[in-house]
């Protein structure tokens, strides 16, 4: 019998973020043992250390930015200083759910982006709003399913967003419950029939409320659009569907379009994937008039159905193989693809 992979999950600080991971390690319990740290408490390296293991499997939190912080520091210890192995890498970690960093990355790697502008000083932020055509998009740092996004149509409401933000109460993020998102029927009953997903919803408002962002504003280039392309890459699996619009926005509005994706967005995501080693990502992408930019880069994603993709209305992935793009048909995004992220690492151990 072949060794089994040695596997540590690292948590972060919500308390059931990382089940997900235990689930995919459950279903693999031939193949794999695992181990759960919790990175934010103060013995996070000793109990690491304690045994042996192969690979840590990263779950970095995107609610709170003092968490995220920590979570990030800590990640770099382990990698760039013990020179462990993790999985979503650690560079994934660092740009999921920090737009801020993830702008930097973006334009130091000359990959083609919205523009993007971080300021620090209100003075100079003032000053770029005056060259500005509007609509503009604010942006929090932090903040997943659109919750921290608006569309500022005018310089009043734009410099109304900076007051606020320098000198106010803080950049506007919604905090509780998206009442936009529909199905409040069937998502109450979903909680009184789970009273344990209450608690855990009401931990996200609080750990949100806590994570105000000020002193700085992320401002973002306005590129029309009627959806965003979700492309998802696991291992050498490919997926992508259309991210449609709701409310002005593609994030957290929940409607997909599963239509046959373009050869070339893969080509797009592909080179990019392989040139950073980034086998645990999905990418948000607009199609403007010059191109493909990338919109959001996520280690770590929700998956509202059980599929990411549709090929001739058939459930799938597509893998690039001697050259050319296939199209295997299957059922291949289990336990919101986490089964898959196993399995990568599972092939990849026994290739070595």
């Amino acid at each position: 019998m072949s060794k089994k992979l040695n596997l540590v999950i690292l948590k972060n600080e919500l308390p059931d973020d990382h089940l997900l991971w235990i689930n995919a390690c459950n279903d693999y319990d031939d193949k794999v043992t695992y181990r759960i740290i919790d990175l934010t408490k103060n013995n996070w390296l000793d109990n690491i250390r304690k045994e042996p293991f192969d690979i840590l499997l990263t779950k970095p939190g995107g609610i709170n930015s003092q968490f995220k912080q920590l979570y990030d520091e800590r990640v770099f210890i382990l990698n760039n200083v013990l020179g462990y192995k993790l999985y979503p890498s650690a560079n994934e970690v660092y740009i999921y759910e920090n737009k801020r960093f993830l702008s930097f990355w973006l334009e130091a790697n000359n990959i083609p982006h919205p523009n993007t502008f971080v300021f620090y000083h209100l003075n100079e932020a003032i000053n770029f709003l005056e060259t500005q055509t509007f609509p503009i998009v604010a942006k929090t740092s932090i903040g997943a399913s659109g919750s921290g996004v608006e569309i500022l149509r005018t310089k009043e409401l734009a410099m109304k967003y900076l007051k606020k933000t320098f000198s106010g109460k803080g950049a506007f993020q919604r905090t509780g419950p998206d009442f936009t998102k529909g199905n409040l029927i069937k998502r109450s009953i979903n909680y009184v029939l789970n009273p344990s997903k209450i608690k855990n919803k009401i931990n996200v408002y609080k750990l949100r409320s806590e994570s105000t962002q000020k002193c700085f504003v992320i401002f973002q280039q306005y590129i029309p659009h009627d959806f965003e392309w979700r492309v998802v890459r696991i291992g050498d699996s490919f997926f992508a569907h259309k991210k449609l619009i709701k409310n002005q926005k593609a994030s957290g509005s929940l409607l997909k379009e599963y239509l046959n994706p373009p050869l070339d967005l893969f080509n797009f995501v592909k080179n990019i994937t392989d040139r950073f080693n980034f086998y645990s990502q999905a990418i948000d992408i607009f199609e403007a008039e010059n191109g493909y930019l990338i919109n959001e880069m996520q280690c770590i994603f929700g998956q509202s159905d059980s599929y990411q993709m549709k090929v001739d209305g058939k459930i799938g992935r597509y893998i690039y193989n001697n050259n050319k793009w296939l199209f295997e048909e299957g059922d291949f995004n289990k336990n919101e693809s986490y089964n898959l992220r196993i399995k990568y690492l599972i092939d990849l151990s026994n290739f070595k």
